[in-house]
């Protein structure tokens, strides 16, 4: 008896091969597919073989199938928990770096009393034409 395979079934099968590409997965007798490496886990995957292993039992969803070839695609990571952007992240508290002294209140005050100084130099160098 052949299983009609549709798009979005979950599937246990058994991993039957393994190539940098991806893993072969038989889903029974007469029919296999692939986990392409970047369906076997959510993230960057350097070496599949970090995840699977041939003899592997593995659940799988159908995410394609080719109808003219009936080559079927499938994927670990569509049932995988999807990272949860919302969540915080667990990092250590950050104290802010400060270029000068924060006990130090200046603010704008040194600019406050140079600035009609730095505006007659200016108006003499020009007056001067340097």
């Amino acid at each position: 008896m052949e299983i009609e395979y549709r798009i979005g079934m979950v599937l246990e099968g058994k991993v039957t091969g393994i190539q940098p590409y991806g893993a072969f997965v038989e889903l029974d007798e007469n029919t296999q597919g692939l986990i392409h490496i970047s369906e076997c886990h959510h993230g960057f995957v350097d070496d599949i073989q970090k995840y699977l292993k041939v003899g592997q039992k593995v659940r799988v969803m159908i995410i394609d199938i080719d109808e003219y070839t009936k080559k079927i695609s499938l994927s670990v990571r569509c049932l995988e928990k999807p990272f949860d952007f919302s969540q915080p992240k667990h990092t250590r508290y950050h104290h802010k770096k400060y270029w000068t002294n924060r006990h130090v209140y200046e603010g704008f005050t040194p600019i406050a009393k140079n600035l009609d100084h730095w505006v007659n130099e200016a108006l003499e160098d020009i007056a001067e034409g340097k």
